[in-house]
């Protein structure tokens, strides 16, 4: 989107310090800015505004600042990231193509990733990048949207009550999605009925002229029916589903192909990422397909190619021969029991989970050693990283406690954001 300094100053309330100038979408990473876009420094673990200096060299046209104007074009804020929502809320105004807004305890970044591939097919569309989905990343994605869009695609997280319902004032969505309620963040909104709450106030910000699109195979997102007057799309594997998956079969790799019926018509699904839990996912992207009246066929060949956000059901082949099968994104119990499930369909003569903690969880003690005994059930061999709540010892390095990575061997990895398990996936690929 494109937008004047003065523009910035009215829509967040700020002092224009130096010359109007144009500005081309926003950035609050100096180091992959683009030329003509504001900088957005955002105070965390490192203050954004020690980066002004490196955006302005890298051709940022302006910047918000809560502190003295240190040269250029700035835009002086009592805060940077409520200025930041300000102001795409203020420029959401001028988009007048479809907004979806997409949530959900598992699956809402894959789900997102397969309806940006699918709508692409026959409409213009734009979304987050990767997981950009709060209140710096969904601003952000609102802003850098490119001119000519139909259809902007939104990933909506929370970590507490009253999130979502913030990110929906930004973004003001006609269509929701939510595609499951679980454990995640559980420990912050009382459990799993408070994380079925918070999801819903992305229903309920639905305008009566909406659509709910909901998983007709979760109690607790069907029950979201009754939280607004929007009118309801259900997908899933349930006979109630409008938009139902059958003929579901997984290959050698366990990637799902389906018969997918809807009330756009029928069509066959193949997808080209790993897990049974996918064919969900791809169905709620379809059902957004049919909600803004795109080419269902289109959107369904589209999914049989599209990727996925990096750390999500990634399979890489280590020099070894070995497979590797990297969800190291995130982790809750029912991710995790997913995961699990597509590692024990692999083709394999022995198959390892390398497990982390999961993260903002209620009853921890007690979910991480029911998810040991789902593995052995499987019969998967499982290795705890960081951790003693699995039950077992943690490895100190469980590369070693691997052994031997020859063909024929296949190794899940797994764990909450905060244990960064992806430097194990690199160490297992060298």
């Amino acid at each position: 989107m494109r937008f004047r300094a003065v523009d910035v100053a009215s829509a967040t309330g700020g002092q224009l310090h130096g010359p109007d100038v144009e500005i081309e979408g926003v950035s609050f990473d100096s180091r992959s800015l683009q030329p003509g876009q504001l900088f957005v420094p955002i105070v965390a673990d490192r203050d954004g505004h020690e980066f002004i200096p490196n955006a302005l060299a890298r051709g940022a046209a302006a910047y918000l600042t809560d502190r003295a104007p240190a040269g250029g074009t700035a835009i002086q804020v009592p805060d940077t990231v409520r200025a930041l929502m300000a102001l795409a809320a203020v420029q959401r105004q001028d988009f007048d193509g479809t907004v979806i807004g997409i949530t959900g305890s598992v699956g809402k970044t894959s789900t997102k990733d397969f309806a940006r591939a699918a709508l692409s097919a026959s409409k213009a569309t734009w979304a987050n990048e990767r997981s950009f989905n709060n209140e710096q990343g969904l601003p952000t994605a609102i802003l850098n949207t490119p001119a000519l869009i139909d259809v902007l695609v939104l990933e909506m997280g929370m970590r507490g009550f009253g999130e979502i319902a913030d990110l929906c004032r930004i973004a003001q969505p006609t269509i929701g999605v939510v595609t499951l309620v679980a454990e995640a963040h559980g420990d912050r909104v009382g459990g799993i009925d408070g994380v079925a709450r918070a999801k819903s106030e992305l229903i309920a910000a639905l305008p009566a002229d909406g659509v709910a699109i909901l998983n007709a195979d979760d109690s607790r997102t069907l029950a979201m029916r009754s939280v607004s007057s929007a009118s309801v799309i259900l997908f899933g594997e349930s006979a109630a589903a409008d938009v139902r998956i059958t003929e579901l079969h997984l290959d050698d790799l366990a990637r799902a192909s389906f018969e997918l019926d809807s009330p756009w018509g029928q069509c066959e699904v193949q997808l080209g990422v790993t897990g049974r839990h996918m064919a969900l996912n791809a169905a709620a992207a379809l059902a957004c397909v049919g909600a803004v009246g795109g080419d269902l066929a289109a959107g369904a060949a589209a999914l049989a190619t599209a990727g996925l956000s990096s750390m999500r059901m990634e399979v890489v082949h280590a020099q070894s021969g070995a497979l590797v099968l990297n969800d190291a994104y995130n982790a809750n119990p029912t991710s995790m029991r997913a995961a699990l499930n597509a590692l024990a369909q692999l083709p394999a003569n022995r198959r390892v989970a390398v497990l982390g903690l999961m993260a903002e969880i209620p009853n921890a003690a007690e979910e991480h050693r029911a998810i040991l005994q789902y593995a052995h059930s499987l019969g998967l061999d499982v290795i705890a990283y960081g951790t003693d709540l699995y039950g077992i010892a943690p490895a100190s390095d469980p590369v070693a406690a691997l052994g031997s990575l020859a063909s024929g061997i296949a190794v899940l990895v797994k764990a909450s954001r905060v244990v960064g398990l992806e430097r194990l996936v690199a160490d297992l690929v060298r």
